[in-house]
């Protein structure tokens, strides 16, 4: 089992989000919960076709941590 970090962000039209340790590995949505769906299945498409293929899986090295600052 691997865990790999995605980053959400908002956009203009909607979010987009990507996996920083899976280049390439992006996914839209009009609301976050789409892009969600979106992600999880590029995700599984991308690490499906490494697996099918006789790729090595790549290795999860991002982290995330969340500031808080009172302005």
């Amino acid at each position: 089992m691997r865990k790999y970090l995605v980053v959400y962000e908002k956009t203009k039209t909607g979010y987009s989000a990507y996996a920083p340790d899976l280049p390439g590995v992006i996914a839209t949505g009009k609301t976050k919960l789409i892009a969600e769906k979106n992600i999880f299945d590029a995700l599984q498409f991308h690490l499906g076709g490494l697996k099918e293929e006789h790729f090595a899986i790549p290795k999860a090295y991002a982290e995330s941590e969340m500031f808080v600052f009172t302005l």
